[in-house]
């Protein structure tokens, strides 16, 4: 189901839960929603959507990849970029990485690591900062 987008800055300041086998369908909602703004948009957290679960969609370039419960494991070679978000008016200058590597649940609630360099990696870290509520 296509969700609309959340641009309430109180509500997306509150760090994210952890998401469940229970939360499957949320990673659905995601897919359709990025999907209905893919021309202005890459990635989505669920808080995006307004849903305070720790689960984010990124588009691979190939494919979208929703993750549960993500987990920044390690972060090489910082960098100053400037970001836009849905939820946000503008453009803001923050620091990311640009060698991450994450870990998370896929939908099959199988834990995954992932070595994810340049932009899928930013975007990556966006949807990480929404789920412990840090706006760029």
């Amino acid at each position: 189901m296509i969700r609309p987008i959340m641009k309430d800055i109180l509500f997306l300041q509150v760090p994210s839960e952890p998401a469940t086998k229970a939360d499957l369908a949320i990673g659905q909602d995601l897919q359709d929603t990025l999907l209905a703004h893919q021309d202005a948009c890459v990635g989505m957290a669920a808080n995006m959507i307004g849903v305070r679960k720790r689960i984010i969609i990124v588009n691979m370039g190939f494919t979208n990849l929703v993750m549960y419960n993500p987990v920044l494991e390690a972060a090489r070679r910082p960098y100053q970029t400037e970001e836009s978000c849905l939820s946000l008016e503008g453009v803001r200058t923050t620091k990311r990485y640009e060698e991450i590597e994450v870990s998370f649940f896929d939908q099959n609630w199988q834990v995954k690591r992932l070595t994810l360099t340049g932009f899928t990696a930013q975007i990556v870290q966006h949807e990480l900062d929404h789920l412990e509520g840090i706006i760029i």
